[in-house]
């Protein structure tokens, strides 16, 4: 969501500070805004929508100063203003934050009854406010900080800048992660602080992650950190490999269209990373074995959550395991049952998806094990769970997943294996043949890919539409949640995904002319089940596009609106290849209509808050 810059810079700071704002743009915002220190006296300039009305804003109204902090702001409290993004000044404190600040209204009050005036409607707002108000008392900005800290309730990643104090940048983080730079090479003696590691890494490749509940005063001469009990701790510096955290759109018009064409290579470094070189041995850490294990719990989020449900199918088929798939947003607030002897299982992108980390903290103590599979290994539920699998999409920064997706399928596709081998399930044999089949997956999404421009044709139909229905049976209904979900995220137009054989029970209620039906079948052991659903809207006069292989398209082509034929692939990686013409399908749609592709309206990729 929110992002957050700050640097202890040796030259003019505002262009660095707008710079890295820039790559934090994936992370989704609708203000942005900077401040300097000069002179040692604070000033900013904020603008609403997107960066560029900053940037022209500092080429008229420049902002000197060594010394800055700057923020993307995803609206929570209060609308997209001026007046409410950030950073907030009060006096001699400017403060940026991640996050929501929950008892903000008890603070509010008291900042009002002390005599001082308020200008916006945020909770950000309160926090230097309060700062402000423990100066006035005497403190120093390091005990004004602390003070200000130890009020706070809810979750947030918190940056001060003081007047007068040209050399400290004071970071808290209690929910939101936060890093810290040491700047080496060109930016030696200078110091940085950012959301994550991208906006970081054309600055430096040494980071320390500052952990639950740490305070971090930052100088140009390193870092002090408190742990949340107020002991001095030492927080271990990490190196990130900074060509991976480079954010460009090697040529692509989008993002999105880059990241869907990242896949067969993504996928093939995920499958020699878990299949060795050769690709014939099963490589997933020694501590994962299900053969124990009496139940699984899945829990995520968004497009994660879909991913859950396809591993569900794998586990229950491969594994004979019962399978639980839960929100995390209502797992958290449910106090669910657990079993002593089950795994809990995390999906989630960015790893800091602040419902799945307080689900994963539920679970932990309840459970027998407690697995992550995340894109950032360096992410608050990768350290949290006991054990982590990353999925190596690299960075993405289209707001609708696409690589990370397939690539949280395929891990979970092993994850499914090695639980149906684990338990003497599935024999070496069987194992195999599907290792084999897999790495077959590259080469198919290639194929795949290939349909792009018939389905850029199809597109600029179904761009036109008010609302459209997928349909998909067995391992294939979550893929039509997600082509749902995608089709909503970046063209605003009405989707839903239904199990086909739920059609009848209400959704073909919306069929008509007017409305296409996606429907995804390939030939399988459940192709006729799926494709007498599909008649049922034919028979209704709704526009089917029918997504099925040569033998599905030999079979039912001649009756559908459109077919897109996809490769032949086997049955566990039909979920996985399909997911693909589902992407193409929402890329297409939405470029037909102009919509923001990369930056959906209202969407953030990074949701560190409730």
């Amino acid at each position: 969501m929110c992002g957050i810059i700050g640097v202890l810079g040796g030259h003019e700071v505002a262009p660095v500070l707008v710079e890295a704002l820039r790559r934090l743009e994936y992370r989704g915002y609708d203000s942005a805004g900077i401040a300097t220190l000069n002179d040692g006296r604070l000033d900013r300039r904020r603008a609403v929508g997107k960066l560029v009305n900053l940037s022209d804003l500092l080429v008229h109204h420049p902002l000197p100063g060594k010394v800055g902090i700057g923020h993307t702001r995803w609206a929570t409290h209060g609308a997209p203003t001026e007046a409410n993004a950030h950073p907030h000044l009060a006096g001699p404190v400017t403060v940026v934050h991640n996050g929501i600040i929950e008892n903000f209204r008890d603070l509010r009050e008291e900042v009002l009854a002390a005599g001082h005036s308020l200008e916006s409607q945020t909770d950000t707002e309160t926090v230097a406010a309060l700062t402000r108000l423990h100066l006035a008392r005497g403190m120093t900005p390091r005990d004004a900080a602390k003070a200000t800290i130890a009020r706070l309730t809810g979750a947030f990643a918190l940056l001060f800048l003081f007047e007068g104090e040209d050399d400290l940048l004071i970071a808290a983080r209690r929910g939101s992660p936060l890093a810290i730079g040491h700047g080496e090479g060109e930016t030696a003696g200078e110091m940085f602080v950012g959301s994550d590691a991208v906006a970081l890494a054309p600055l430096t490749g040494r980071i320390t992650y500052l952990e639950e509940g740490d305070i971090a005063f930052v100088t140009r001469a390193g870092i002090e950190v408190f742990d949340a009990g107020g002991a001095p701790v030492t927080r271990a510096e990490t190196r990130i490999d900074t060509s991976a955290a480079r954010v460009d759109k090697a040529g692509h018009r989008h993002f999105m269209d880059k990241e869907i064409a990242e896949q067969p290579v993504v996928i093939a470094d995920a499958l020699r990373h878990y299949l060795g070189v050769e690709g014939t041995a099963l490589n997933l850490p020694a501590a994962l074995n299900f053969a124990q294990t009496d139940r699984i719990t899945l829990v995520a989020c968004g497009t994660a959550h879909y991913a859950c449900h396809v591993a569900k199918y794998w586990f229950e088929q491969f594994a004979g395991l019962p399978v639980e798939v839960d929100i995390a947003s209502e797992f958290r607030y449910r106090n669910p049952p657990l079993s002593p002897r089950s795994m809990a299982i995390f999906v989630s992108q960015s790893g800091e998806t602040a419902d799945t980390l307080a689900a994963l903290r539920y679970a932990k103590g309840r459970v027998a094990q407690v697995a992550a599979v995340v894109n950032v290994t360096t992410s608050s539920i990768a350290r949290e769970a006991d054990l982590a699998l990353p999925i190596l999409a690299g960075v993405e920064v289209g707001v609708a997943s696409t690589k990370a997706f397939t690539s949280q399928l395929t891990v979970l596709a092993l994850m499914a294996l090695k639980a149906g081998r684990d338990r003497g399930r599935i024999d070496d044999a069987t194992l195999d043949r599907h290792l084999q089949d897999l790495r077959s997956l590259p080469g198919l999404m290639t194929h795949a890919l290939a349909l792009g421009n018939t389905i850029a044709a199809i597109a600029t139909h179904l761009a036109t539409a008010r609302d459209v229905l997928f349909l998909g049976r067995g391992a294939l209904y979550p893929i039509a949640l997600e082509g749902a979900l995608k089709l909503k995220e970046i063209s605003y137009i009405h989707a839903e995904g239904y199990a086909s054989g739920e059609l009848k029970h209400g959704p073909i209620a919306l069929v008509d002319a007017a409305v296409p039906v996606v429907v995804l079948a390939p030939h399988d052991a459940l192709f006729d089940k799926t494709t007498s659903n599909m008649h049922e809207v034919l028979a209704r006069d709704g526009k089917v596009i029918l997504v099925t292989d040569a033998a599905g398209a030999a079979a039912e082509a001649a009756d559908v609106w459109r077919c897109i034929e996809m490769p032949v692939t086997p049955a566990l990686l039909a979920p996985i290849l399909y997911a693909l013409p589902m992407q193409l399908l929402a890329y297409h749609t939405a470029v037909e209509k102009g919509t923001d592709v990369d930056q959906p309206r209202n969407l953030a990729k990074s949701v560190t808050v409730e």
